[in-house]
């Protein structure tokens, strides 16, 4: 042991030490995936069938893995077609609209839940999306394209305000 390592045989085995102690990569990703699904199954803010702004459906949020997702409960539109004619991918377009994903991948983030998306049956287009409880008890879904948002607000389905 002479030479440059002379005199370090205690720092190297405090490092070793403390290697030894620190969690890996692994063991980090999935402490954060248990975190992330347990904050899934902590959201009852959110969770549950609410109306969308323009009256047309009904979609239900609830935990999906280390999620939240929303699909379409209930078509309430008459007007609406009964399949998802609008989607870019012609082996979807015969899938009937109702149960369809609404919302996927939402995490949680604060006060909110971000980094997910949202899928508007009506244009066939999928845009990121966020969502956020707001102090009037109205969901704010917000979607995003580039650098462009919009906030849809959509309240709670009856269904859940007499439970």
């Amino acid at each position: 042991m002479n030479g440059i390592f002379m005199g370090t045989g205690l720092t190297l085995a405090c490092l070793a030490a403390t290697l030894a102690q620190a969690p890996s990569a692994q063991a980090k990703s999935a402490q954060a995936q248990v975190v992330q699904a347990q904050d899934a199954r902590k959201a009852p803010d959110v969770l549950g069938r609410w109306l969308t702004d323009d009256k047309a459906g009904v979609v239900e949020i609830a935990p999906c893995g280390n999620a939240l997702c929303g699909k379409l409960a209930a078509v309430l539109d008459p007007k609406a077609p009964s399949q998802d004619i609008n989607n870019p991918d012609p082996a979807l377009k015969g899938r009937p609209l109702a149960g369809i994903a609404i919302l996927t991948g939402l995490a949680r983030d604060g006060a909110g839940w971000s980094g997910g998306e949202a899928y508007d049956p009506k244009t066939g287009h999928t845009y990121r999306a966020s969502i956020r409880l707001a102090d009037d008890g109205q969901l704010d879904v917000t979607g995003c394209v580039l650098l462009i948002c919009r906030t849809r607000h959509w309240t709670r389905s009856m269904e859940e305000n007499s439970r």
